[in-house]
């Protein structure tokens, strides 16, 4: 019994010499780091005073402090920033659907500010601004260099004024000039129409108005194309939506979802991941759906096409999307600013990260540039002829008046779906694949 004792004293003690050889150099470490962070801190204090007191100019401490701040944050990630209280301010009013602007999402890369997409009928839209272009100046001011708050800071300016941006764009061998007029942006999240068979949903946006506009718009569109039976399928057009509230996008995923996973999320720690499942119920019954996307959609727009597209609950149709698959949490700071921080990546429900690689098409269809509008030469348009435009022509007496009246339609229909493809190729594409499935019918 005494050996038994000693030996398990023995071992207590040996083990306590062990953890103390192990924990030791952690300690030193841990401490070692401290050190060096808080001497860090004193140059940094050691600079700020030597900035107050001896730079060529008097300088604001406020401001000061806020540009480091900033600058720490910017540093991380191009989607990491302080909110001063200005800022904070309009990033509320910006969720609510209303706001004063050019009406473009940009971020920042190589030093300058890129176009995520402009917003639907927005100065910045009419103007013809695209995704994908670059900002280089603001009024022949250089934006390179300066911080995106900054340069968006340049851009800010009263309702009804004049903005001159130079942009540069992929395709055009020089820069050219862009004339802006601001003015107050009134976002309508969601926009809908009938489009032949097909409702068309196009959504701009995700803030707080966009998933009650989704389903208010969608059962009126579905009443005016003469009721549930008369709808061929859906296409949810989210091409240069920049995106917005993550749980907006999780609704309206959720709207055409009866089970499944839409969205997880992982931060630096596994535990504080989440998942995000859908409920029963589809807005759109189980109709054929076709979701439009392109280099300008983003985020919230991601989130919704890659949990449609993973459960096979649609047919993705464009280009590849903008590649922002990360989240930003937005904390509120003393003084009424605030801290957006990059908290977590977001993953599709196979697992697949976007960021940076963005949602990829099923069917790759590019959108034609923009021709300018020529006059047509008459004589080079002349009408073909027809058996029916021949002098003395027999009548076709096959056909009722009821189904003469029907090819016309379906004819004029045609002739409708034809002139949408000169003015949005994509949009026709995706509503020409609906009518494919619906010719062949439902499987049995």
């Amino acid at each position: 019994m005494k050996k038994f004792v000693l030996a398990a004293i023995a071992g207590t003690v040996a083990g306590v010499v062990a953890t103390t050889q192990i924990a030791g150099p952690l300690i030193a470490q841990e401490a070692n780091r401290n050190s060096s962070v808080y001497e860090q801190l004193d140059l940094f204090g050691d600079i700020f005073e030597r900035i107050r007191s001896e730079y060529v100019e008097e300088v604001d401490e406020a401001d000061l402090i806020e540009a480091a701040i900033n600058g720490m944050l910017t540093s991380l990630d191009p989607h990491s920033s302080y909110l001063s209280p200005d800022d904070a301010s309009d990033m509320q009013v910006q969720t609510r659907g209303e706001f004063g602007g050019l009406g473009i999402e940009v971020t920042q890369e190589e030093g300058f500010v890129k176009v995520v997409s402009p917003m639907d009928g927005t100065p910045a839209d009419e103007a013809g601004m695209e995704a994908g272009d670059f900002i280089t100046h603001v009024d022949g001011q250089s934006v390179l260099g300066l911080t995106l708050n900054d340069a968006v800071d340049m851009m800010r300016g009263p309702v009804g004024s004049e903005i001159i941006v130079t942009v540069v764009r992929e395709g055009v061998d020089e820069p050219f000039d862009v004339s802006i007029i601001r003015d107050t942006i009134k976002l309508t999240a969601v926009r809908t129409r009938v489009e032949g068979n097909t409702v068309v949903l196009r959504v701009t946006t995700f803030n707080e108005q966009t998933y009650p506009n989704l389903e208010e718009g969608l059962k009126e569109a579905v009443a005016e194309a003469g009721g549930p039976d008369a709808v061929n399928g859906f296409v949810l057009d989210l091409r240069n939506n920049p995106g917005g509230l993550l749980n907006q996008a999780i609704r309206v995923s959720d709207a055409f979802l009866d089970a499944g996973e839409i969205v997880s999320t992982r931060g630096r720690d596994p535990q504080d991941g989440d998942r995000f499942n859908a409920t029963e119920g589809d807005l759109a019954e189980g109709k054929p759906m076709v979701v439009l996307i392109n280099g300008g959609s983003a985020s919230a727009s991601e989130i919704v096409a890659g949990a449609l597209q993973d459960h096979r609950r649609a047919i993705v149709i464009g280009e590849k999307s903008f590649g922002k698959g990360s989240v930003q949490s937005v904390m509120p700071l003393r003084g009424d600013g605030a801290m957006r921080l990059t908290t977590a990546r977001y993953y599709t429900p196979s697992g697949r990260s976007i960021q940076a690689l963005g949602v990829s098409p099923d069917i790759v269809v590019a959108q034609p540039p923009r021709q300018p509008e020529v006059e047509e030469d008459e004589d080079a348009t002349a009408r073909s002829r027809f058996e029916a435009d021949l002098r003395g022509s027999l009548e076709n007496d096959s056909l009722s008046e009821d189904e003469r009246r029907q090819i016309e339609d379906e004819r004029a229909k045609a002739e409708a779906a034809a002139e949408l493809r000169l003015e949005d190729y994509q949009l026709a594409y995706a509503i020409d694949i609906l009518k494919g499935l619906s010719a062949l019918g439902p499987e049995e």
